[in-house]
C-alpha cells in the first residue's frame, strides 16, 4: 500500500527521522523514497546560485541520514512555488504517501505566512505525514485511528491495519467521538466494531476510545492521554470536482477538524481522504 514516499526536505530533519522510523517497517522498509528540496523563485541570479547550492548541501545531509540502500533513494532539487512543486512531484512520482514538516500555523496566519504543507493537503489527494517541527518523533508502538463510519475513516483503518500488523507488539486505538450523543459504551459502538473485528483476527493489541463533543479538541485530548506515536485522522474532500484546484478558505482559516488537529495534536499526524 506504500511503496512510494515523497519527502519535501526543508533541513529541519524531522521527517528524515520519521522516515527511518516507517522504514523500520516490514511492509515499508523496500519503498521507493523521493527527497524533494524547493528553492523559491523569487531571487537575483547570484542568490538563486547560492540557494541551489545550499539545497544540494541539504539534500545530501539528508541522504546520509536515511537508513535505506540507496538504490531506494530519489533525489530532487526544484526552483519554483513549493506548494506546487510538492504536487507537482508527487504526481510524477506516484508518491503513495507524501511527509512535510508544518510549523502548526492556524488560520489567517498560516495563510498570510504562505503555509506550504496547509496548500499542499488541500491540493492532494495522497495520503499526507505532518510532522510539526516542536514534537519528538517516536517508534510507532502506539497508532492512534479516529473512525466515524466515513469512507474516508475506513480508508485510514486500512493504512493503519496496513502499517500495524508488522510491528511487533504494537498497540491501534480505536477512537470514536460522538459529537450529538451520550459517550457510547466500547464494547457496544457500532463505529468501533467493525475495526475491533479486524485486529481481533490479525491478532494485534487495541484499545478503545469513546467521546463526545467537538471532534478535534477530543481527538487531540485522547491522542495526549494515550501518548499516542502516530495519529491518522480521515478529511473528506469537500471541494466538487471541477474546482479541485482552487483552495477551500473555510479550511485554510481553520474552521475544519482536520486543520484543527493538524496544528493542535502533539504528535505526527497522517491526514487522508478517499480519492473520487
Amino acid at each position: 500500500m506504500i511503496r512510494k514516499i515523497l519527502i519535501a526536505v526543508a533541513g529541519l530533519g524531522k521527517c528524515e527521522e520519521m522516515l527511518n522510523m516507517l522504514l523500520e517497517i516490514p511492509s515499508v522498509e523496500r519503498a521507493a523514497v523521493t527527497l524533494l528540496h524547493v528553492v523559491p523563485a523569487k531571487s537575483g541570479a547570484g542568490d538563486m546560485a547560492e540557494k541551489l547550492e545550499q539545497g544540494g548541501s541539504i539534500l545530501a545531509e539528508a541522504v546520509k541520514t536515511l537508513k535505506i540502500s540507496p538504490d531506494q533513494v530519489n533525489v530532487i532539487l526544484r526552483q519554483g512555488d513549493p506548494k506546487n512543486i510538492v504536487c507537482e512531484v508527487a504526481d510524477e512520482e506516484g508518491a503513495d504517501l507524501i511527509i512535510m514538516g508544518s510549523r502548526g500555523l492556524r488560520g489567517l496566519k498560516a495563510v498570510l505566512d504562505n503555509s506550504v504543507s496547509q496548500y499542499v493537503f488541500q491540493l492532494t489527494s495522497r495520503p499526507m505525514l505532518l510532522v510539526k517541527d516542536d514534537i519528538y518523533v517516536k517508534r510507532l508502538n502506539r497508532i492512534m485511528v479516529a473512525l466515524d463510519g466515513s469512507p474516508a475513516a475506513q480508508y485510514c483503518l486500512d493504512l493503519a491495519i496496513f502499517l500495524a500488523k508488522d510491528i511487533k507488539g504494537v498497540q491501534l486505538v480505536f477512537t470514536h467521538v460522538n459529537p450529538n450523543a451520550a459517550v457510547a459504551d466500547v464494547d457496544t459502538d457500532p463505529v468501533l466494531a467493525p475495526a475491533v473485528k479486524i485486529a481481533k483476527q490479525l491478532g494485534l493489541g487495541y484499545k478503545c476510545v469513546t467521546a463526545t463533543g467537538k471532534a478535534g479538541p477530543e481527538i487531540c485530548r485522547i491522542a495526549e492521554e494515550v501518548n499516542t506515536d502516530l495519529l491518522i485522522i480521515g478529511s473528506p474532500d469537500r471541494r466538487p470536482s471541477i474546482a479541485k484546484g482552487v483552495v477551500d478558505l473555510d479550511r485554510l482559516l481553520g474552521n475544519s477538524q482536520s486543520d484543527y488537529i493538524r496544528v493542535n495534536a502533539n504528535c505526527p499526524v497522517l491526514l487522508a481522504r478517499t480519492i473520487g
